[in-house]
């Protein structure tokens, strides 16, 4: 198995791109293919990778910044690190592609070099995100901004075979996220998908407010990219505030210092959990291909553990398994465009 990391995705690049390359040639046994600018890459690869681990790099001249409108820049710079790293997975060289850039850019390198499933007609960004019960697939976060709604029944079929394979859940139940249970709440958007939903043949449990989803009442949510996005950020940045404030009400004093080391391993799976870190990108759905697109300010870490999940889905031969699928249940529950 070959995985490809895009060299030039974060916002810092390519230092954390280089670290991680390295930490996952080891950890995994995989070779990590770095795609970028050769003359940027191997002074830092040749440093950072001493024993020689299986780490080398495909030269791509072009680089997407993230503030390049996708499209344009794309078109105006075809050699870009992004569609050099996809053309990888086309050809069967390397089995996945991983990126810390333009979620944009991204998808429609995605679209346009290993094209969207047969049937599908908009490719969504899945994420795992924590609940009181395990985690929950949460799609759209982040690729489709405006969503018609026939999109929202397909982000369910893919939200639930991901559960299937990914979050090993038999038989998930699938949401819309809403600002109230009833069926008659939500925009437009959600009041039209609701009924689409309803009757896709789906384990469909009616909406879902943000509440019930941190506490496990669906194992797929579904929403439009914009909103998913800030979903997924806010709750980003709630958890973030959370442990920051913690930390620093610890530190006041000697009794709370003492205290935090009574309950220190509850805080330690606490900090983990609410971690984005810990899974590291999100699985672009509906594509002939393993595309994983994290943050902008991803550090090594959070790199590795998208190559890692990268591997898992690889292995597990998730793709096959929603390729049949999607084409079987969309054909079925999907109407005409």
């Amino acid at each position: 198995m070959a995985i490809v990391l895009d060299g030039m995705g974060s916002d810092t690049y390519p230092a954390p791109e280089v670290e991680a390359a390295v930490l996952a040639a080891e950890e995994l046994g995989e070779e990590i293919i770095l795609v970028g600018q050769q003359e940027l890459l191997e002074p830092r690869l040749k440093a950072a990778n001493p024993r020689g681990l299986p780490v080398r790099i495909v030269h791509a001249p072009d680089v997407l910044e993230m503030g390049d409108k996708a499209v344009e820049s794309t078109r105006k710079k075809p050699n870009n690190s992004m569609a050099v790293g996809m053309e990888l997975v086309r050809t069967g060289e390397a089995q996945a592609f991983v990126t810390a850039g333009s979620t944009g850019a991204a998808m429609f390198n995605a679209i346009k070099i290993l094209r969207r499933m047969q049937g599908v007609l908009r490719p969504a960004l899945v994420t795992p995100i924590p609940t009181r019960t395990g985690r929950c697939a949460f799609l759209d976060t982040g690729a489709n901004a405006d969503c018609r709604p026939e999109f929202f029944t397909e982000f369910g079929i893919m939200g639930s075979l991901y559960a299937k394979h990914v979050l090993q859940v038999e038989n998930p139940r699938i949401g819309i996220l809403s600002n109230g249970e009833e069926a008659g709440k939500g925009n437009q958007l959600v009041k039209e998908a609701y009924p689409l939903l309803a009757n896709a043949g789906l384990n469909f449990v009616g909406n879902v407010e943000p509440k019930e989803v941190y506490n496990g009442h669906a194992d797929v949510v579904v929403a439009d990219g914009f909103t998913g996005n800030i979903f997924i950020k806010t709750s980003e940045s709630v958890a973030k505030l959370i442990t920051d404030v913690l930390r620093e009400e610890i530190s006041t004093s000697f009794a709370r210092k003492l205290g935090y080391l009574l309950v220190k391993p509850a805080f330690r799976r606490l900090k983990k959990m609410m971690d984005p870190s810990e899974v590291g990108a999100a699985l672009l759905v509906g594509i002939n291909g393993y595309v994983f697109i994290g943050h902008g300010r991803s550090d090594a870490r959070a790199l590795v553990s998208a190559l890692r999940l990268a591997q898992q889905a690889t292995k597990a031969n998730m793709l096959d398994a929603l390729r049949a699928a999607i084409q079987s249940q969309l054909a079925a529950a999907t109407p005409e465009s």
